[in-house]
């Protein structure tokens, strides 16, 4: 059996689900979840203000080597988004702005990229969100087998195809698809009870009191003078 495979049909997260998600945002989603799926901050956005939540499409390469990435663009539908590793660390500029005109002709909405890329003048100009570990002008080759739509590691976090991954200003979350529409739920009872804690706060009331912690506070040994 080959060790590279490329899978098309997947469950995946459903589109009312992943609006929702993205209306709620990486660190609400996050809390809700239970402080989980948050990848580490090392790959950083190329642009301001972009907020998605889509299906994972995934990607593993060799690197310096961007040949699965193009393997994987007739994987993705409408509201993807395409998560790519490399399998040792890569910073080269494995996807640039016509690979990403592709990637978006077939629906994806943007891509998470455990490597570099490249044209990131064009890429913001054409407002096709990025997050990616570099920068760099350094090309890549078409040679060597890799995997789509497998389990891949990033950040710390296993990302399974269908897997929901929101991500924005504040970084990157993976929430399993199975259980997705609960984290959503979870999500949107917090944003609810933090415009109510928003008001108290906008009205004077300290976070002491509002968060009972002034007990905690005379248990640690903290003296008020």
């Amino acid at each position: 059996m080959s060790r590279h495979v490329v899978i098309a049909d997947f469950e995946r997260v459903g589109a009312d689900v992943l609006k929702g998600l993205a209306e709620e945002g990486a660190s609400t989603v996050h809390e809700a979840d239970g402080r989980r799926g948050a990848l580490r901050p090392e790959l950083r956005a190329i642009q301001q203000g972009a907020r998605i939540a889509g299906a994972a499409v995934t990607v593993s390469c060799h690197p310096g080597d961007n040949l699965m990435i193009h393997a994987a663009v007739e994987t993705v539908r409408p509201g993807d988004v395409v998560v790519i590793t490399t399998t040792s660390p890569c910073t080269d500029g494995m996807l640039g702005d016509l690979l990403a005109t592709s990637l978006r002709a077939h629906g994806a909405i943007g891509v998470i990229m455990d490597a570099g890329v490249r044209d990131a003048a064009e890429l913001q100009a054409m407002k096709f969100p990025v997050w990616t570990r570099a920068v760099s002008p350094q090309g890549t080759v078409k040679a060597s087998p890799g995997s789509v739509n497998v389990p891949v590691v990033v950040c710390g976090q296993m990302i399974n195809p269908g897997d929901a991954v929101i991500a924005d200003d504040d970084g990157i979350v993976v929430i399993p698809r199975e259980r997705a529409a609960a984290v959503l739920k979870a999500a949107r009872k917090r944003t609810a009870n933090e415009a109510s804690k928003r008001e108290r706060l906008a009205a004077g009331e300290l976070g002491v009191d509002m968060y009972g912690l002034r007990p905690l506070l005379e248990k640690l040994g903290v003296e008020y003078r």
